[in-house]
């Protein structure tokens, strides 16, 4: 080797160790002051070989970052638009199944007015049969006292409004759809719901005031009812196990509901895109099926196994090392061209849950993060000030300091890898 190559190589790799070192000492550090436990992995895609890690084999909750593996899911099976439902005109009826399709009326997505227009005019008796659902209502692990927050809305076979009720209260209250409602003087949270009913309770004075996303109880009887209340026609429902000849009508494209996926975090759609996975594999919509043929077909060479329960991390059985989150997205990466898989991504100092942190320009972390009470993730694209491509995963549990805390303690690990390497 000449001595000019053997200088070029030696620099090369002594900034390799530089980076690998001063990252594992900021991380000891943040450990320490924090008193909380670090998981990293930084990996070039170009290279193919990890930059710097510290203790990636180890195994963290990774909240939302569990959206990472249902988005990889999602764009193998579904295909570039979602299903809405599937129908089937039988003499003077017309039998609906529904696929989970989450965008139905839910305002923060896309809407396709062809489905609207279809339930509402075509010709027959409507009758809806959710006989192919096969799920609880929540997942292995949800916090069961959570039921009446908007960040847990309960899964279903034909999602409508975001499964939530919107309550607004001025001089009135209105809700949407419509459901019982009472007010009460006793009441620990100005709006809530009856845990096992759709029954609205609103707190009887000033302090009540505003607005609020409640997610309903589903059963099919319900489902009917509000649709027979917004397709202004009625509804049926009857148990018809769902037949094979059943045609199927498309929904959305399907990359304006991963953008709020990843983007917002949204729980509601991670849990709907598992469950539509599985009634595409199976015909039957239940959650564990899609988990456990991704994990068969596609996930069985990740670095470590994953304990993968839901579609949204809202489950703390969930457990994930770094090194094979990173293996995910690597997987992501290969699926189609990384400018469609971008815009989707929360972006530092510009979309999504990172809007307000990771400034700079041009952006230079596109990924997903991961909260739970004591735990915060972050994985996704770090791109340098050199022009090179990583790949990340950056997870934190057992902390009782302030989120933000720990959060400034990882932007100045990732500024570092995009300033030096």
């Amino acid at each position: 080797m000449s001595r000019l190559l053997l200088v070029i190589s030696l620099a090369i790799v002594g900034q390799a160790c530089s980076i690998h070192g001063r990252v594992t000492r900021e991380l000891r550090r943040a450990e320490n002051d924090l008193h909380h436990h670090i998981g990293f992995y930084l990996w070039d895609i170009e290279k193919k070989k990890p930059v710097a890690r510290y203790q990636e084999d180890r195994y963290f909750t990774p909240a939302s970052n569990t959206k990472i593996l249902t988005l990889f899911a999602a764009r193998k099976v579904l295909g570039d638009s979602l299903p809405a439902f599937r129908y089937l005109h039988r003499h003077d009826t017309v039998l609906i199944w529904g696929t989970g399709d989450p965008s139905f009326l839910y305002g923060l997505v896309r809407q396709n007015p062809k489905v609207y227009e279809w339930l509402r005019t075509v010709p027959g008796k409507l009758v809806f049969s959710d006989a192919n659902f096969f799920s609880e209502r929540f997942g292995a692990g949800w916090a069961w006292s959570d039921f009446a927050y908007d960040y847990s809305p309960e899964k279903s076979p034909f999602p409508v409004y975001g499964n939530l009720i919107t309550v607004m209260v001025n001089d009135r209250v209105h809700v949407v759809p419509r459901v019982e409602h009472a007010r009460t003087s006793v009441l620990a949270e100005p709006v809530s719901r009856m845990e096992y009913a759709n029954q609205i309770v609103v707190r009887g004075d000033s302090s009540s005031l505003g607005r609020w996303n409640i997610p309903f109880r589903y059963s099919a009887d319900f489902l009917a009812k509000i649709l027979s209340d917004t397709l202004r026609r009625e509804v049926l429902v009857a148990p018809v196990p769902l037949v094979r000849d059943a045609r199927m009508m498309k929904s959305i494209p399907a990359d304006s509901a991963y953008q709020v996926l990843m983007q917002d975090s949204d729980n509601m759609i991670a849990e709907q895109l598992l469950l539509m996975c599985a009634g595409v594999l199976t015909d039957s919509l239940k959650t564990e099926h899609a988990i456990r043929h991704m994990q068969t077909a596609y996930l069985a060479d990740l670095p470590d196994p994953v304990r993968w329960v839901d579609g949204s991390g809202l489950s703390r059985y969930n457990q994930f090392t770094p090194r094979s989150i990173v293996a995910v997205w690597q997987k992501l990466d290969q699926l189609g061209p990384r400018e469609a898989l971008l815009p989707l991504l929360a972006i530092g100092g510009k979309t999504g849950t990172i809007r307000n942190f990771y400034k700079n320009e041009p952006p230079f972390v596109y990924g997903k993060t991961g909260s739970l009470s004591n735990n915060h993730c972050l994985s996704g694209y770090l791109f340098t000030r050199k022009g090179k491509v990583l790949l990340f995963s950056y997870m934190n549990s057992g902390f009782v300091a302030p989120t933000a805390r720990v959060r400034e303690r990882m932007e100045k690990v990732l500024k570092l890898a995009h300033d030096t390497y």
